[in-house]
């Protein structure tokens, strides 16, 4: 892929710092736009139809504000969290555009940071692809080589992967980058946090055409900037801010526990809650706090690196059913997931600076609803707790909490005092 030049063209704005309605459509939230519809976007009738089937009627503000843009074969900017509704954004122009591809040689390609991701990119996309009569595959580490090579083998129209296992499957000639129309980078800023952006390059200097590109991404520095101004033509620039989860939309809880008493304290805030999700520093912690967790009744999973990705897929389809009511996830395998419906995020051991305890407890206070995070303090970590305040403004009080007080059963009512 040549590298390319040229200014990002903008776009049309939307949250309280850009309050600009798209294309003269009436602001509703931080979502959807009124009087937009997939129709009015250009979208082919087949596609609306199966949207429809599927219950998805109204486009989220990402998807107001980008397909159109897609659909004309612009090189495509957006700045937007997960959970946003990108991969509509992206996976309708690339459906509409993306011819049919020969055995190993795709027409589309979206590059993601973890498998999870992948997985959930390709369940979204595939029905959708069967009205056109294309095929959509995921290839990630940690699963089949060769079951993902049967299926290039066979035929595979859009492939979605990680930069890893897309490497490895070029580098054995079942994989060829030459007949790329739509490229999507995903997530761009969680690949350069991963240390993904030199395998990204790799990739791109396999591609020897100029597809449109498409690239979203929570922030635009950095790594994410060079590859832009690298490899972007003329990009059309769409930010939605409004979608942030932002430490206001949350209710903070800083308590003091005890090592002997830790795992019973977060036994009790999931028992008094919904769906729990638990936040550890390492793998080993994770395995470990699944098994001490089930020791107190709590119905937990554990999701990281080391675990089959049929065991990670069961976890996350587990959670997100209600059929558990807790899930442990590591910092990089709770990367790029979009989990909704989480009541409480439980960092279990405290998050290393400011932008990991955001990114962590943004997965709650979704969809406009008040989210509880709650930081679980030893002894020894006071220091680095306040200086994470700090960092977050936060005034709150650290409260000492044994694993018996009621007040655990229902943290965003209780009203901590020092």
């Amino acid at each position: 892929m040549r590298p390319r030049s040229g200014t990002p063209a903008r776009g049309s704005y939307i949250g309280a710092k850009h309050p600009v309605a798209c294309r003269g459509t009436e602001i509703t939230d931080g979502k959807h736009l009124l009087s937009t519809t997939f129709e009015s976007l250009g979208v082919s009738a087949d596609l609306v139809a199966a949207l429809a089937a599927r219950g998805i009627t109204e486009p989220f503000a990402i998807q107001a504000l980008t397909v159109r843009d897609g659909l004309a074969g612009r090189d495509v900017l957006g700045k937007a969290k997960t959970g946003s509704g990108k991969t509509l954004a992206f996976g309708i122009p690339m459906l509409e555009r993306a011819a049919a591809a020969e055995p190993r040689h795709p027409t589309g390609l979206v590059l993601v940071p973890t498998r999870e991701l992948a997985v959930q990119v390709a369940e979204a996309l595939d029905p959708l692809s069967k009205v056109r009569n294309m095929e959509v595959g995921a290839v990630y580490g940690g699963a089949s080589m060769n079951t993902q090579i049967e299926m290039l083998q066979r035929g595979c129209d859009i492939v979605i992967g990680t930069p890893g296992r897309l490497i490895d499957l070029c580098e054995r000639g079942e994989l060829f980058l030459d007949s790329i129309q739509v490229l999507v980078l995903d997530e761009a800023d969680r690949m350069a946090d991963m240390g993904f952006l030199p395998q990204v390059q790799q990739i791109l200097y396999r591609i020897p055409t100029e597809p449109q590109t498409m690239l979203f991404s929570a922030t635009l520095d950095g790594g994410v900037n060079a590859i832009v101004k690298r490899y972007m033509h003329d990009p059309v620039h769409h930010e939605v801010n409004s979608g942030e989860v932002t430490v206001e939309q949350m209710h903070h809880r800083f308590l003091l526990v005890h090592e002997m008493d830790r795992v019973k304290v977060a036994a009790a805030i999931a028992h008094g809650h919904g769906r729990t999700l638990l936040f550890t520093q390492t793998k080993r912690a994770a395995d470990q706090l699944e098994r001490a967790m089930q020791r107190e009744g709590v119905s937990v999973a554990a999701i990281h690196g080391d675990l089959r990705q049929t065991a990670r897929e069961k976890a996350l389809r587990d959670f997100s059913t209600g059929a558990i009511e807790a899930l442990v996830a590591t910092d990089v395998a709770a990367r790029g997931l979009h989990i909704d419906g989480v009541d409480v995020v439980v960092h279990y051991d405290p998050a290393e600076d400011h932008k990991s305890y955001l990114h962590r407890s943004g997965r709650t206070a979704r969809a406009g609803e008040s989210g509880v995070a709650v930081t679980l303090m030893l002894w020894n970590q006071e220091n680095t707790v306040r200086f994470l305040m700090r960092r977050l403004a936060l005034d709150e009080p650290i409260v000492e909490v044994f694993s018996n007080n009621p007040v655990l059963a229902d943290l965003a009512a209780w009203e901590p005092t020092a």
